[in-house]
């Protein structure tokens, strides 16, 4: 049930009614069974078994967790009273204090990744092994030599593997306290919102609030109504729209070479992030109006000055998740301690440092480009060739800033500044055409064929109008783009909805209505209407 349907608009309203009837010691069950509810309705609503064995599988192993450290804590004392009262402590006592509690945390700990990890793997990533044997079997022979197993891979599992696998290092590590009820740690790995495209939870910072009660505030329902509304007007006025585009020229690029393909890629850039950011918008302002924060998870992206700021601002969540949990490990790891010795040995302490975090960052990447889909292309596009950005960057500043200073040119100057958001967008378009096209083959053609044609007539001679869109749609899809570069603009200064809020009343009506006009007249939407089926969706 995609969250742009009417059908699940009608889903939100009824639980948002009930959720502010019922007692507020039960709201949070209402919450839980609307999640069941909206996974059941799902397309392949017949694999949650799979989200709550991975919530029973970390709630046993947080148990054992529990258990083993109230042990081992009962037997020092038990040990220490009997120290003290000058009797000898029993055998069985000093035999069971032998076994290391931390090692048996440690053993559930990774009882638990390994279930989780391989469960994502098995079920999301046997498509990678699959369509790398195609790729080389394409070579002896036409057609598939495996076919997909698609219809396996449960809804949401990247973003509830991820939630719930970071709850439990953090249980282990006491930096989170471990919940008692499995059907609370169900609501916090199944949070319907959440399903679709994230934000991933930590929770230490999110979870409790699940639990709390939170009494009708107006400022709160109105705000994320809002909210929504504005994730509505990205996915089904703009997004919708660079998507005809989009499936033009990547549908044909041999008959769209040149400047359509980077058009069309542009038209991609558009399509994924108001797509992406339009159903977070949707995600966070349900969670609002339930008197939920959850994280941010995009800052306008296409601002960054650099590939390092661009992660920053895009999938902000996943990317905190990848180095709190993946990263830092593996710098910490004994083989990367040695690795950075011998290198800080052989190449000096800050070259051998800068190298080992390289390598690191080698591995993160390659994870990063793997969670966006089982195809080497989106390692490529959403992974190593973002390391390579990064490397290239951190090797050549040196030769950057003595050749700006040779030139005699500010590297603070405004116009600079511009100039390295329009390379960073540049960069991240070339990823872009990894991650859309069908294969990392055709990816290469297609920018072999976006360098290799001359053809800037096509601005002119009324050809860009046959790419999906006629005059009338490509004039509002324009529109729709520079309203959304104008309200990123005063967003990058502070919050727009405040700033509204601030306003007389009939102004903020007239605001909201004439927002909600525009997408409702221009939108694609209706009961039969499957709008978006989100491009994270499968994620």
């Amino acid at each position: 049930m995609s969250i742009t349907s009417f059908y699940f608009l009608l889903f939100y309203a009824f639980v948002l009614l009930i959720y502010y009837i019922v007692p507020k010691k039960g709201q949070w069950v209402i919450l839980l069974l609307a999640s069941i509810l909206y996974y059941l309705f799902s397309d392949n609503g017949f694999l949650i078994f799979y989200p709550l064995a991975a919530v029973l599988v970390c709630h046993l192993g947080v148990r054992r967790m529990v258990q083993v450290r109230e042990r081992a804590k009962a037997q020092k004392e038990e040990m220490s009273s009997a120290e003290n009262s000058g009797k000898s402590p029993q055998k069985s006592l000093w035999k069971s204090l032998r076994k290391s509690p931390e090692r048996l945390c440690r053993q559930a700990l990774v009882a638990v990744i390994v279930i989780n990890v391989g469960a994502l793997f098995l079920l999301k990533y046997i498509n990678f092994g699959i369509n790398t044997v195609n790729g080389i079997a394409s070579f002896f022979r036409e057609g598939e030599l495996l076919h997909g197993l698609n219809w396996l891979v449960p809804l949401g599992i990247s973003y509830y593997s991820l939630t719930l696998i970071g709850y439990v290092v953090d249980v282990y590590f006491e930096i989170a306290k471990p919940l008692k009820n499995p059907a609370k740690l169900a609501l916090y790995g199944m949070f319907f919102p959440c399903m679709l495209s994230g934000p991933i939870l930590k929770f230490r910072e999110d979870g409790d609030q699940l639990y709390e009660p939170h009494p009708f505030d107006y400022v709160q329902v109105t705000r994320g109504m809002q909210r929504m509304l504005w994730g509505f007007f990205k996915v089904l006025v703009i997004s919708e729209r660079m998507g005809l585009i989009v499936d033009t020229v990547y549908g044909n690029y041999a008959q769209y070479p040149g400047l359509y393909i980077w058009i069309g890629t542009v038209a991609f850039a558009f399509q994924l992030y108001t797509n992406f950011s339009g159903g977070m918008d949707i995600s966070l302002g349900i969670a609002q109006t339930f008197g939920l924060k959850l994280p941010e998870n995009f800052e306008r992206p296409f601002f960054s000055k650099t590939i390092s700021e661009y992660w920053r601002r895009w999938h902000i969540t996943l990317g905190v998740w990848m180095k709190e949990y993946v990263f830092y490990p593996i710098l910490r790891s004994a083989m990367f301690t040695k690795l950075g010795k011998k290198l800080r040995a052989r190449f000096g302490k800050k070259r051998g440092k800068q190298l080992t975090t390289f390598a690191g960052m080698f591995l993160l990447w390659f994870a990063v480009g793997i969670w966006h889909g089982g195809d080497w292309k989106y390692v490529i596009g959403s992974g190593l060739l973002h390391w390579a950005y990064i490397v290239c960057g951190e090797l050549l500043e040196p030769v950057y800033a003595k050749g700006m200073a040779k030139l005699g040119i500010d590297p603070r100057a405004r116009w600079v500044d511009r100039l390295r958001v329009l390379r960073t967008f540049f960069l991240v378009n070339i990823g872009f055409v990894f991650f859309r096209a069908d294969s990392v083959g055709a990816a290469f053609s297609m920018l072999k064929g976006a360098v290799s044609v001359f053809n800037p007539g096509i601005l002119i001679d009324g050809s860009i109008f046959a790419l999906g869109l006629d005059w009338i749609e490509f004039t509002i899809a324009v529109v729709s783009l520079l309203m959304l570069l104008g309200v990123s603009l005063l967003q990058e200064k502070g919050s727009v909805r405040e700033r509204i809020g601030k306003k007389s009343l009939p102004v903020r009506w007239i605001i909201w209505y004439a927002l909600l006009f525009y997408v409702i007249l221009l939108g694609n939407y209706g009961p039969d209407y499957s709008a978006a089926e989100f491009i994270y969706q499968g994620f």
